[in-house]
């Protein structure tokens, strides 16, 4: 199915892949370290399913949005794909949520977890949007 010149099953499955990402980033990778540095250890979402929802809905915008930006490359491939996405994360991702951080006195590893985190996903996302356009 095609949406605006573009693969609905590929942005599906590569929101999918963001959301599975940040559940073993977030859940299962830096769990210790992410509860401490932003003070919630033990704490959860009392809407954790609106919540969860709400990340899967922005991982659909990100994903509808490369997969929009990857043909204007001429790049097929997973590899090209996968530079596309790391480009747009460093570019467009990675320096406002620096600028955030540092605004809001967050500590820098915490901008770590997140900067990495938001790059290896945009990275997969494009590689998987690029192989299926």
């Amino acid at each position: 199915m095609v949406f605006h010149g573009v693969n609905v099953l590929a942005v599906l499955v590569a929101a999918v892949i963001q959301w599975v990402l940040g559940y073993l980033w977030y859940g299962v990778l830096f769990s210790k370290d992410y509860k401490a540095l932003v003070h919630r250890e033990g704490a959860t979402a009392s809407n954790a399913g609106g919540v969860m929802a709400l990340i899967f809905i922005s991982n659909l915008i990100l994903a509808f949005a490369l997969a929009k930006i990857i043909p204007l490359t001429h790049w097929a491939g997973f590899g090209k794909g996968s530079l596309v996405g790391a480009i747009c994360g460093l570019g467009f991702v990675v320096p406002p949520l620096f600028a955030g951080h540092i605004s809001e006195g967050k500590p820098f590893k915490l901008f770590g977890i997140n900067a990495l985190y938001w790059l290896v996903a945009m990275y997969l996302s494009g590689g998987v949007l690029a192989i299926w356009q």
